[in-house]
């Protein structure tokens, strides 16, 4: 059944940032590059297979996460450096809270604007090689690198301009020829089981939240109900998960609902009780002591707080 679902779901054509980044874009409509400092807050934990148009680097220096890049899988727990082409599928998971490194996207355009930076792209061939796509990096690499991201990130604050363009991607080149100066090309992990296991979980768990509606509330939240879907038994899952994440099954589960829960929350006008019903709760008081064991807060608090945080 999981897989009947990877194969019915359509593959996302992201045409702007605002439709790959967990909070609201307000950046220039008309861009060519961008630069991104990853945070937790600035890192969806969750991005459902899809093709871009437009070029990304993914530099972390901290945080696990599974990564997929068309047929190869990775399992990223130390620092490296992902070059993804517009056309290559890619999916996300975070499997841990923490988040730090740097996102670079660029356009098309930019290449066809720079004659130069189109000869270090076909020169190198690190997003056009998949072999060449993943660079695990060394201390010394990370410090290098660092600079070269705080000062494409300070130019990129007054992005808009041909010079800030003419500069970034003059740092883009560099980026390139540092990161290939002394490679590790980083080798895939085998697509296992394992790994089409916790993958499958993700995007079951994706799907199963993205629809709901106070008249029509997810239908799976405990492990037996998700192990179910995927056909394998909960004492795997939950292995597999723990291995992989450090987390069992309900733990995630609980998190997606809670984090749902203050979406819901922040961005509708439902009433608790609706809120609370979407996400499975049959009845307020008991969605209402979910929330406030896991969050600290009462619903009723969170939006209170948020509302006067925001105004």
């Amino acid at each position: 059944m999981a897989n009947k679902i990877a194969e019915n779901r359509d593959i996302d054509l992201l045409k702007d940032l605002k439709d790959l980044l967990p909070f609201e874009w307000d950046g220039p409509k008309e861009w060519s590059f961008q630069v991104i400092r990853r945070t937790p807050n600035a890192c969806r934990s969750y991005i459902s297979p899809n093709r871009r148009e437009f070029y990304k680097i993914l530099y972390t220096t901290k945080g696990a996460a599974i990564l997929t890049i068309g047929l190869k899988s990775y399992y990223v727990d130390r620092p490296t450096i992902f070059f993804i082409h517009p056309n290559e599928i890619l999916s996300f998971k975070k499997t841990d809270d923490e988040s730090e490194g740097f996102i670079v996207f660029f356009k098309r355009k930019l290449a066809d604007n720079h004659q130069s930076l189109k000869i270090i792209l076909d020169k190198y061939s690190l997003f056009s090689n998949t072999d060449k796509s993943a660079i695990e990096l060394s201390d010394s690499e990370i410090l290098e690198l660092d600079r070269i991201f705080e000062k494409m990130l300070e130019i990129g604050v007054n992005n808009g301009g041909a010079v800030e363009e003419d500069m970034l991607q003059i740092y883009l080149q560099l980026l390139m020829v540092t990161s290939s100066k002394h490679a590790k090309f980083l080798q895939p992990d085998t697509v296992s089981d394992e790994f089409r296991h916790i993958h499958e979980f993700f995007q079951l768990l994706e799907n199963e939240v993205s629809g709901i509606t106070y008249t029509s509330p997810i239908q799976a939240k405990t492990a037996q109900e998700f192990a179910d879907k995927l056909y394998i038994h909960p004492n795997h899952l939950n292995a597999l998960l723990k291995k992989h994440t450090g987390k069992n099954v309900s733990t995630h589960i609980k998190n997606k609902l809670l984090e749902e829960s203050k979406i819901l929350l922040v961005q509708t006008d439902w009433s608790i009780q609706q809120i609370g019903f979407s996400i499975g709760f049959a009845d307020q008081p008991n969605f209402s002591y979910f929330f406030k064991k896991n969050a600290g807060i009462t619903p009723a608090e969170f939006r209170k707080n948020y509302v006067r945080l925001g105004a």
